[in-house]
């Protein structure tokens, strides 16, 4: 997995409507020859993910069969979303506040003030220029920076380290040089922190002054947390501006209706999210006690995957799943997962996504492809699926 995009770039693998149809829990073969589950109805990804009987930790006996490359890429993310509750717990409701709303609407000026200096660079660049390379990508690295307090100097080495740290392309030596440079350089930004103590208006700062000199939380720990709230902060959402102008692009008569009332933003923000389902691969699990999915028994032990992108265009759920439509009413969509794992950076994500697209079209009102729709490369081989480059003209 992933199945292959046989339907087009813009659409989830046939396999999995088929899957969904006529076998919603069903036994695939893995890399290795060993087996498991196959989740693919929205409810039943939904149960799966809000479950105590399932497990997200990689040691729990049963977890799937990792290649090198994979178990490099899952030590990289070995902090709290690979952990269960009642620990998963404790290092979430360290960063909870750090993404509520108070916190985000003191961001918002920041935001849009980064945004329209990435806009006035694209004003002056030469035509066509990548989209992705003016605004989708350096704008969410530069708001993560802001947000745990990196020098936004630094945001394209740190963005490179992330970004080979979820390349399934990526041989496991490059993927571990990346976690190790990564993490030093997180450890000297802690280690400069406990030497000079500060103002806590960065979220690096509060963890040091409130979770690590109190002993709450260990070096090690805070270090690893830091470079995956870097990393998780910035590559879901860079792709999800780039899918999502993308998307708009295709669907002219829905861009133009957005750009016109400005009110239908957060219901095309949604459908982007719902539609495009960026996390391509799964929500792997591993049952820890039998349980029934779907009337499928599983028993201990066993593998599953949950289905992400297969739950977004389940038709018992969305009608007409596979039409774009930004006045769709109910979204109840899975694109942040679900459950006690779901995203925690989720308030962080739209705040973004809001500012893009409440502003890209009014700004860029003749913004267009500059490339046939078909000379578009998608990364297909990252963890997160999504244009690699987008072309426009203005």
């Amino acid at each position: 997995m992933p199945l292959p995009r046989d339907d087009g770039p813009l659409n989830p693998p046939g396999g999995y409507a088929r899957l969904r149809s006529e076998c919603p829990v069903s036994r695939a073969t893995l890399w290795d020859g060993s087996e498991a589950w196959v989740v693919t109805r929205w409810q039943d990804v939904r149960a799966v993910l809000s479950s105590p009987s399932f497990s997200s930790d990689p040691n729990t006996p049963g977890f799937q069969s990792l290649s090198q490359a994979r178990q490099q890429q899952v030590l990289a993310r070995n902090t709290f979303i690979n952990m269960d509750d009642p620990e998963h717990a404790r290092f979430r409701r360290m960063l909870t506040r750090d993404f509520m709303q108070k916190r985000m609407g003191e961001m918002k000026p920041q935001v849009d003030s980064l945004l329209e200096g990435l806009y006035a660079g694209l004003e002056q660049s030469p035509q066509p220029s990548d989209f992705m390379e003016k605004v989708a990508n350096p704008l969410p690295v530069m708001v993560v920076s802001l947000l745990i307090g990196v020098p936004f100097e630094d945001f394209e080495m740190l963005g490179r380290w992330s970004n080979l740290r979820i390349d399934h392309r990526a041989a496991p030596q490059e993927i571990r040089q990346a976690t190790l440079d990564m993490e030093a350089y997180f450890e000297n930004a802690i280690r400069e922190r406990l030497k000079k103590p500060g103002d806590a208006s960065d979220l690096l700062t509060r963890l040091v002054q409130e979770q690590l000199q109190p002993g709450h939380i260990e070096l090690e720990e805070l270090v690893r947390l830091s470079a995956l709230l870097y990393s998780a902060g910035h590559g879901t959402t860079s792709t999800q501006i780039g899918m999502g102008t993308l998307t708009l692009l295709r669907h002219p008569e829905q861009k133009d209706a957005m750009a016109a009332d400005p009110a239908l933003v957060p219901r095309a923000i949604e459908e982007m999210l719902r539609y495009n389902a960026i996390a391509h691969l799964n929500s792997s699990r591993v049952a820890i006690a039998d349980v029934e999915i779907g009337g499928q028994s599983i028993k201990a032990g066993e593998s599953v995957h949950a289905m992400l992108v297969a739950a977004n265009r389940d038709p018992a759920t969305f009608e007409n799943p596979d039409r774009f439509d930004i006045h769709r009413q109910s979204q109840p969509h899975v694109a942040f997962s679900y459950g006690v794992h779901q995203c925690l950076g989720q308030p962080l994500a739209r705040l973004e996504l809001n500012a893009v697209f409440s502003t890209l079209f009014q700004r860029f009102p003749r913004l267009q492809l500059a490339v046939p729709f078909e000379e578009l490369r998608f990364n297909a081989m990252s963890q997160v699926y999504g244009v690699e480059a987008l072309p426009v003209t203005w």
